[in-house]
């Protein structure tokens, strides 16, 4: 009897996992395919193991991690060399020059004069020291889209005796490049050079809005000067121009040794 016993709990036994298999296959079937796809994957993406000896391995907390291993082929190295400045070119517009004669004095002294006069002797000294310069008409066909390292324009203020206070320089930059070193080299300078006084308060909306600022390359510094009254600053712009001529000089010299230090 108790042979039987057993063997019928046996039997039961067996016909019970019989059945729990045949009501799980989908379950068993899915998970064996999942085994096999993780064993695939682990075995495909698995460095080899001389890629990993010597690899690290960090525990923080209750994580254990290591770095990430990649082949990355070698490549030369080529050597670097410093990008070189392109070589410097000053523009210098003499003011009204090839369009009016700008201001005119009673003896027939012409602002265009005066201009053309300090454009040419600031080009000559700049390509005496080897910087290209070019000297440019009020409405040069070279304006539209023209680049260089700095644009001046050159221009003198009335004839007309104003009072005593009509006396000195002024000066704008373009608002849409990068001037305000060119404006204040020149602005230190000029007055250092000529002793003529500094007028903020007198810019115009034309100097600040000058026309040539409209045209130039984006990115080229550029400033128009009115470097003197004709009433006033007369004999400073026609008979004893050393110290103008030597401010204008000056002042571009800074911004070029400011500038080649970026």
């Amino acid at each position: 009897m108790q042979f039987q016993r057993s063997g019928s709990n046996q039997q039961f036994t067996s016909s019970s996992w019989l059945r729990l298999v045949r009501h799980n296959i989908p379950i068993i079937l899915f998970l064996i395919l999942a085994t096999a796809g993780m064993v695939t994957i682990y075995w495909f993406f698995n460095p080899a193991s001389s890629d990993v000896d010597g690899v690290p391995f960090v525990v923080s907390g209750d994580f254990l991690s290591a770095p990430i291993v990649k082949d990355v082929p070698a490549k030369p190295v080529l050597q670097r060399l410093a990008q070189s400045v392109g070589p410097l070119r000053i523009g210098i517009i003499a003011g009204h020059k090839g369009f009016d004669s700008g201001a005119v004095c009673a003896d027939g002294l012409t602002e265009a004069a005066v201009n053309a006069d300090l454009a040419e002797r600031l080009a000559a000294n700049l390509q005496a020291r080897g910087i290209r310069t070019e000297i440019l008409e009020e409405f040069d066909a070279r304006l539209p889209g023209y680049g260089a390292t700095a644009l001046i324009s050159i221009h003198a203020d009335s004839c007309i005796y104003v009072n005593e206070l009509a006396t000195g320089f002024k000066i704008a930059g373009a608002a849409s490049t990068q001037s305000a070193r060119l404006s204040t080299c020149m602005e230190q300078a000029y007055n250092m050079a000529t002793g003529l006084p500094f007028h903020a308060n007198t810019i115009t909306d034309d100097m600040a809005n000058y026309h040539a600022f409209r045209e130039i390359a984006p990115g080229t510094p550029a400033i128009i000067i009115e470097v003197g009254f004709l009433n006033l600053d007369r004999e400073l712009l026609t008979t004893n121009t050393d110290p103008v001529v030597i401010g204008l000089i000056n002042g571009v010299t800074c911004f070029l040794e400011q500038s080649a230090y970026e």
